[in-house]
Parts: C-alpha cells; sequence; structure tokens
C-alpha cells in the first residue's frame, strides 16, 4: 500500500510532469505557428516577385496585365477586320482538315487589344472533330503549385476543354525551386488537367535539372523543350536539344520560323508602314531590322531568295520548309493571320523534297552560321 506521504509526492511528480509537457506542447504549437507565418510571408513575397517578373515581361511587349489575364470563358481574339471570329474559325478549320491537328495556346497570346472578342477556341471552333484527334498545348507563366494549378484551371476554363495535351512552363522561374515546378507538374497531370508537361526558353541545364530532379523523388519529367529555331537561330535546336534527346528523350518543339516575319522578305528595303515592326510594342523589333546585323540578314536573305525561285517558292515557304527538313524537329508552330497566308505556309510541305543536300549546303554557306556540336568537332 502507498502511504499518504508517498501518494502525495506521487501526485506532486505526476502534475509537475504534466505541467512541463503542457509548457513543451504550447512551445511546440507557438513554434508551429511562427514556421506557418514565416512560410506564408516567403510564398508572398515569393508570389510578389513571380507577379513583378511576369508584369516586366508584359510591359517589354507593351501589353497589361489586366489585358491578357481573364477569368471569363473563352478566349481573346483581335480583329481581322470585319471578318472577327470567323477569320479565326476558317483559318483552324482549314488548317486541321490539310493535316494539322496540334492547336498551341498560352495565357497572353491575342492580348494587347481592348476590343477583342472571346471565343471558346479551340473546342466550339473544331467541334466536329474529336478531341481525340487533337493535339492541344497551353503554355503558363512563372508561379508555384497553388499558381500554376489555378492558371492551368483558369485556361482549361476559357477553352473549355477538360484537359491539354501538354501544359508547357513558360521560361524559368528564378524565384520557385525546381522541385516546387516539378511537383506541380507532376500534380496537374495526376489531376487530369493535362497528359504531358512541357518546357519552354529553357535553357538545357535547366531541363537536365528538371529530369534529374523527377528522377530523383519519383515525379514526371518533361517530354519537350519550345524552342525559337529559324536560319538565324540555330545553336539551341541542332546542337543543344539532339544531345538532351539522346540522353534523356527531351523532344523539340519550335517557333518563329520566319523570325517574327523578319525573313518574310518585307523588310529588306527597311520598315513598311503597318508591317509588324512598325507597331507599338515592336520598337525592339524595329531596332533589330535597322541595325549592322539586320542589314546583313537582310542581305543573305536576297541571296537566299534566288535560291527559292530557283526552287520555285517563295522565302517563307523556304524558310519553313529549312525548319522541317531537320530531323530533330517535332513539329514547327506556324502563325497566320488568313486562309491564304496559312496556305502559302502549308505549301512548304512541297518544298522538303526539294532541299536536298546541295541545297541546304549551298544555304548554310550564304547564311555562315551552321552550328557544330563537339562530335562534329571530333571527327
Amino acid at each position: 500500500m502507498l502511504s499518504l506521504s508517498s501518494m502525495s509526492e506521487s501526485v506532486r511528480s505526476g502534475l509537475s510532469c504534466f505541467l512541463s509537457e503542457q509548457v513543451l506542447d504550447n512551445e511546440e504549437r507557438q513554434q508551429r505557428s511562427d514556421q506557418l507565418a514565416e512560410m506564408q510571408r516567403l510564398r508572398e513575397v515569393r508570389a510578389a516577385a513571380q507577379l513583378k517578373n511576369l508584369e516586366d515581361f508584359l510591359k517589354m511587349n507593351a501589353v497589361s496585365l489586366r489585358e491578357c489575364v481573364s477569368y471569363t470563358t473563352g478566349m481573346r481574339y483581335r480583329n481581322l477586320g470585319k471578318s472577327g471570329l470567323r477569320m479565326a474559325e476558317e483559318i483552324m478549320t482549314l488548317a486541321y482538315e490539310n493535316g494539322i491537328n496540334l492547336f498551341d495556346t498560352a495565357e497572353v497570346y491575342a492580348a494587347g487589344n481592348q476590343n477583342a472578342h472571346h471565343a471558346p477556341v479551340p473546342h466550339t471552333r473544331l467541334s466536329p472533330y474529336r478531341r481525340s484527334t487533337l493535339v492541344i498545348t497551353t503554355k503558363i507563366f512563372w508561379g508555384g503549385k497553388y499558381v500554376l494549378y489555378w492558371r492551368l484551371r483558369a485556361s482549361l476554363d476559357r477553352l473549355q476543354l477538360e484537359y491539354v495535351d501538354v501544359v508547357f512552363a513558360n521560361r524559368p522561374d528564378p524565384n520557385t525551386p525546381m522541385e516546387e515546378t516539378v511537383r506541380a507538374m507532376t500534380h496537374v497531370i495526376n489531376q487530369g488537367m493535362a497528359m504531358y508537361w512541357g518546357t519552354s526558353r529553357w535553357s538545357s541545364m535547366e531541363i537536365m535539372e528538371a529530369y534529374s530532379v523527377a528522377r530523383q523523388f519519383n515525379l514526371i519529367p518533361p517530354i519537350c523543350e519550345q524552342a525559337e529555331y529559324h536560319m538565324f537561330q540555330r545553336e539551341k535546336v541542332e546542337v543543344q536539344l539532339p544531345e538532351l534527346f539522346h540522353k534523356i528523350g527531351v523532344g523539340a518543339m519550335t517557333w518563329s520560323p520566319l523570325a517574327c516575319g523578319i525573313i518574310s522578305g518585307k523588310y529588306d528595303s527597311g520598315v513598311p508602314p503597318y508591317s509588324r515592326a512598325s507597331l507599338k510594342g515592336y520598337q525592339w523589333m524595329k531596332d533589330k531590322i535597322l541595325s549592322e546585323e539586320g542589314r546583313r540578314q537582310q542581305a543573305k536573305l536576297k541571296e537566299l531568295q534566288a535560291i527559292a525561285e530557283r526552287l520555285g517558292c517563295t522565302l517563307p515557304q523556304l524558310a519553313i520548309a529549312w525548319c522541317l527538313r531537320n530531323e530533330g524537329v517535332s513539329s514547327v508552330l506556324l502563325g497566320a493571320s488568313s486562309t491564304d497566308q496559312l496556305m502559302e505556309n502549308l505549301a512548304a510541305i512541297q518544298v522538303l523534297p526539294k532541299l536536298s543536300s546541295s541545297i541546304v549546303h549551298e544555304m548554310d554557306s550564304i547564311l555562315g552560321n551552321k552550328p557544330y556540336s563537339k562530335k562534329d568537332y571530333r571527327s
């Protein structure tokens, strides 16, 4: 039996232990609360930095955040004369009926026009066709897991789609750890919002880091990179991405085969009125065309024009076929403002068989910018 004194001592000891544990619990709760507050503060700082990066990018292209982000259903389009949405519908339908099944979208495409219309594209415009026959992609600009999720959700609402085939992380986010970006992309894929994810304007080192993080944590790696590729921009697509393809299987989806219209031939005598380079927000392009390097490029294009005439095609068709002839390119993204322009661009496929090794060598001699890999130097 316990005596009264021993019981009292036991009670005091137990009470002391209880109070000590309660103090520790309070300290742990306070510490946890402080940690959560610090994490929230860091998220807010990161979100502010992400917003600043996005606003700087949009400002550089003379577009406001309010103009390009809309949470109403439908994608914005610029008016094309009086044709409006019908032109967009005709272009997309014509493209599909001529074998094009990939349609690339992004958060800020068609932004910058206050009078832009809204239309659920491509869902409504391609409604006669089965969704399984289409490859629809979109790009999300920066952000951590929370931001990427809701931006993709907003894009799906505007497109009136349940999922996109590929979602691209457009430009690497310096304020978000790579692991968080890869986890975010893995999450939206697991949620059925996208089938795959890719990168856009990422360096080879950044793509390799994303792949390594995915393998380390059993996450989903990127499958392709969207890269600028044309006659005056070759290093990344012709040297860097093929090395990544052989190492980790990352493919190349290229854009701007006409270098934003510089290779169209319309700037051989300067910047004509109403051209893209004459528009507000394209001063950078005008400066580029009128620079010393721009004049040298236009001189080379005049020589390439002679080759195009020999092959019985236009300079834009030659430029697009030149991009397509690269076996490392999975697809070439085209932009068109009219059905006539689309059909002219599609005719580049007929030029492709005419690009013999001698023609390509002649074009390389004129361009004088063929990049060489380490393998080429060793051989």
